[in-house]
């Protein structure tokens, strides 16, 4: 096993990147209109795919060059075979502090005693609704009880914080802001709402918007304070007075948190993207499957970091992005 003592990662803006977001596949269960097209096929075919060895081969050295947190995405990354010894595989990695999951949650009523035992710390479910009608209208699945299934299981087999992932769309379900946070009163969640980000033709035709008025507004109905609260990422919290309820605000577009990125997405396919917003990627794939040493591959990440913009092209029309959101990783 590596050293834990290799060196930060300090890209050439001088942030310290300790976060790896670890997409483990493309595939998802839902069409949600904002990731992913309805009629979409362009996956990453099975042998393009890390394996399990490959990742655990990546994850220790980006473990030694003090990355302290990792977070497994998808696509649905439940959908990823044997994902549960991948967690345990994972957890063997003793600098890693902090190991979480995204999810869709129609799995999770089967896999979250599983993955509680396996290691897995944190989980956020993505929920845009709570409309069976309107959760089928925006991923063209009818799967709205399963994911509540599988919250109620989360929280049964003791996940917390559990943290909900709502993308705000004015005009789809911007009238569900009160109920949502009802919702998550009464069962205990932390509540993200998220900007829509410009990732795709379908991401930007539902539309962006800034969730500034909405915050303003919500700090004075429900009294809210400033909170900080585990995790790492780019979401500012308020909680109420007595600490029950969390919200917190991820908003790429309007108030980007480039400064303080502290992040990098590393794919299936083995393409660590350096920033969400653009383009650059370094292809560690091709570098583990012709022999690169433990100390080659370290050199090019490092390098690869001197390139990590210092901030997203999302606001310019010029840098438009055709990316699918599930082909990066949430």
């Amino acid at each position: 096993m590596l050293s834990t003592d290799m060196g930060a990662l300090i890209d050439a803006c001088g942030r310290k990147i300790d976060y790896l977001r670890l997409s483990v596949t493309d595939r998802c269960d839902l069409r949600c209109a904002y990731c992913m097209p309805e009629d979409y096929a362009d996956y990453e075919a099975p042998g393009h795919w890390l394996s399990f060895d490959e990742i655990e081969r990546l994850t220790g050295i980006f473990v030694s060059l003090g990355v302290t947190r990792i977070r497994l995405t998808g696509g649905e990354p439940l959908l990823r075979g044997r994902i549960v010894e991948l967690v345990a595989k994972l957890r063997r990695h003793s600098g890693l502090s902090d190991l979480s999951l995204s999810t869709n949650g129609t799995r999770l009523a089967r896999m979250a005693a599983r993955l509680k035992s396996a290691g897995v710390d944190r989980i956020n479910v993505s929920l845009d609704t709570l409309s069976r009608s309107r959760f089928l209208a925006l991923t063209r699945r009818d799967a709205l009880g399963d994911v509540l299934a599988g919250l109620e299981e989360a929280r049964n087999c003791g996940f917390t914080p559990i943290k909900i992932n709502m993308v705000w769309l004015p005009d789809f379900n911007g009238d569900e802001i009160g109920a949502m946070i009802e919702y998550c009163m009464d069962k205990g969640f932390v509540l993200r709402l998220i900007e829509n980000m410009p990732m795709s033709d379908s991401a930007r035709a539902l539309g962006t918007g800034s969730l500034q008025a909405l915050i303003e507004s919500l700090r004075k109905r429900y009294d809210l304070v400033d909170h900080v609260l585990p995790g790492g990422g780019p979401a500012r919290y308020l909680t109420t007075p007595d600490n029950i309820f969390s919200i917190g605000f991820i908003t790429p577009v309007s108030q980007h948190f480039c400064a303080t990125c502290n992040r990098i997405r590393l794919t299936v396919d083995g393409a660590l993207h350096l920033c969400l917003g653009q383009e650059d990627r370094l292809e560690l794939r091709h570098l583990l499957r012709t022999g690169a040493s433990d100390s080659d591959l370290i050199d090019a990440i490092q390098s690869a970091m001197q390139r990590k913009p210092d901030r997203h092209e999302f606001s310019n029309s010029s840098h438009k992005l055709v990316r699918v959101m599930a082909s990066t990783g949430g």
